[in-house]
């Protein structure tokens, strides 16, 4: 007889697995110190790091390798908004699968 906890997590209606909601915090692209479309000010919030340390990083990639913009854009993409449950890709992407049913 196994008495080992399972390694299973159940997910919330948010998506969140209990490790996560217990140490981990979320990524979310903040409302509050936002330039553009608050990438910078969320992932330095995340980090816990100064917002112009990203901010300048982004410049950086963009300025050496050209990566920085298509990064911003994935990142805007990709990462929730702070008030929203899920990204602006997976919007439009449940949009298109209700469309297409």
């Amino acid at each position: 007889m196994n008495t080992a906890p399972s390694s299973k997590t159940d997910e919330s209606t948010t998506g969140y697995t209990q490790s996560a909601k217990a140490g981990a915090k979320p990524l979310f692209r903040s409302r509050r110190g936002r330039m553009l479309a608050g990438v910078a000010s969320g992932v330095a919030r995340y980090l816990d790091i100064d917002v112009t340390l990203v901010r300048i990083a982004f410049v950086l990639i963009t300025l050496v390798g050209g990566l920085g913009i298509p990064l911003y854009l994935a990142s805007w993409l990709l990462i929730p908004d702070e008030d929203s449950v899920q990204s602006i890709a997976a919007d439009f992407a449940s949009s298109v699968q209700e469309w297409r049913n």
